[in-house]
C-alpha cells in the first residue's frame, strides 16, 4: 500500500464520522445552516494557513502555497455577512496545527482530502442560492480540475522520505486534524442546543 493508501484506511472510520456528523445539520438546508458550516470551515482553514505557507513544506511540496483555501472561505463569509469566528472555541482551544514536523503532512492530507470531496458540496449550495463566485468560493475546485490536483498532491507525499518514526507523525497529524474538526462539530452542537 502506498502511503496515502495506509492514512485513507487508519481514519476511514474518522472520516466517516465527520462527514455523518456535517450531513447531520443541514448545511444546505438554509442558509442559517450553511453558515454555521462555513464558521467551522473558517476556524479549520485558519489553523491550516501558516502550514500552507511554511517555507519547508513549500519546499517538499512545490506549489503548496497556492493550495490554502483561507481567503475564499473569509470572502464566503463576507458575501453572507457573516462575522468571523473568534480565534479560538472552548473545544477546539486545546489542539492546533503543528508548526513543525511531518505531522504536518497528515493535517494537510485531510484539508487537501475536503478539497476532492468538495464537488458534491458545492453542488449542494446550489439548492439555496449559493456557487463557486459567491457564498461557495471554498468548495470550487482548482482551475486544472479537483481530480488533477488530488493526484498531483498524492503523489508528492507519496514520493516523500520517511522514516518510521515520521510516518507515525504524518498518521498521527491525520487523526488530530480529524479530531479537531470534530471537536468543531461538537462545539456547533453545544450551541445549536
Amino acid at each position: 500500500m502506498t502511503r496515502i493508501e495506509r492514512v485513507k484506511a487508519a481514519t476511514r472510520d474518522d472520516h466517516q464520522q465527520i462527514d455523518d456528523m456535517v450531513m447531520a445539520m443541514k448545511p444546505f438546508d438554509s442558509r442559517v445552516n450553511y453558515a454555521r458550516f462555513l464558521k467551522m470551515q473558517y476556524c479549520f482553514h485558519r489553523v491550516m494557513k501558516p502550514l500552507y505557507a511554511a517555507p519547508d513544506l513549500n519546499d517538499l511540496i512545490p506549489g503548496l502555497s497556492s493550495r490554502s483555501r483561507f481567503d475564499d472561505v473569509c470572502a464566503d463569509l463576507a458575501d453572507l455577512d457573516v462575522a468571523r469566528p473568534k480565534d479560538t472555541t472552548p473545544s477546539a482551544a486545546h489542539m492546533a496545527a503543528p508548526q513543525k514536523g511531518p505531522g504536518r503532512l497528515g493535517w494537510l492530507y485531510v484539508c487537501e482530502g475536503s478539497s476532492l470531496g468538495a464537488a458534491f458540496l458545492l453542488k449542494a449550495a446550489g439548492n439555496i442560492g449559493l456557487d463557486d463566485t459567491f457564498g461557495a468560493r471554498h468548495l470550487r475546485g482548482h482551475a486544472d480540475g479537483r481530480g488533477r490536483h488530488w493526484r498531483e498532491f498524492v503523489a508528492q507525499l507519496n514520493e516523500l522520505e520517511l522514516d518510521e518514526a515520521e510516518e507515525a507523525e504524518f498518521m498521527q497529524g491525520a487523526h488530530d486534524a480529524f479530531a479537531f474538526f470534530h471537536g468543531l462539530l461538537l462545539e456547533d452542537q453545544r450551541l445549536a442546543a
